[in-house]
């Protein structure tokens, strides 16, 4: 489990492609790697991985074909910058909100408003997760916690969000690198998962009776 609070911003530094569409990755990110064990997991742009091989500087993770498919994980390339984040420790301050590392869909960025001391910026998401967020509700976006501040209704079928981001933000995460038509991971919050699965049940109860 991770807060969404990223730690630092690491650099992908090789990509192999492997058997079944599958690849391994190499990132970057001294920061992370000062208790870093194998078999641990570090969020890349809010996507769980398992560290498989490291070193001091760095690490490597295996990426299944699944992953490739549901995230931007399979759009990197040598030199795309990264929000890194070790999975959190019982008994740290919890400065974000539950996440998981497991992307729910991918949001486009479609618009950016400038004011004196945040920018505004607006996704379109799949129409699957209009219902699953809400205003001032969390999102992760790349991995980073963030709180919702518009919100399409929803039922629409053009759902979008929009958050503000503060200058801190916009420096420490690649969120500040994104420009119209970039993608973005977005995981909702885990809580509206089950109540969403909950209400898909008892609908199908009641359709049966």
């Amino acid at each position: 489990m991770f807060t969404g609070i990223v730690e630092q911003t690491g650099t992908v530094t090789q990509i192999v492609t492997l058997p079944d569409s599958a690849a391994r990755i190499t990132v970057t990110g001294p920061n992370v790697m000062a208790d870093a064990n194998k078999g641990d997991s570090i969020s890349v742009n809010g996507v769980c991985l398992t560290v498989v091989e490291f070193d001091e500087t760095g690490f490597t993770a295996d990426v299944m074909k699944e992953t490739l498919d549901r995230s931007n994980v399979g759009t990197l390339e040598i030199g795309s910058k990264v929000n890194l984040e070790r999975a959190m420790q019982v008994g740290d301050r919890f400065g974000g909100h539950i996440v998981s590392g497991h992307v729910d869909g991918i949001g486009t960025l479609t618009n950016r408003e400038t004011s004196a001391n945040w920018k505004v910026f607006t996704f379109e998401m799949p129409s699957s997760l209009g219902s699953l967020v809400s205003e001032k509700g969390s999102i992760t976006v790349n991995g980073v916690s963030l709180t919702v501040t518009k919100v399409s209704e929803p039922n629409s079928n053009e759902a979008w969000f929009s958050v503000s981001l503060i200058p801190t933000t916009l420096q420490d995460t690649n969120l500040g690198m994104l420009n119209i038509g970039d993608s973005v991971n977005l995981e909702v919050d885990v809580l509206a998962r089950y109540v969403d699965r909950i209400n898909q049940s008892q609908s199908a109860k009641e359709g049966v009776a």
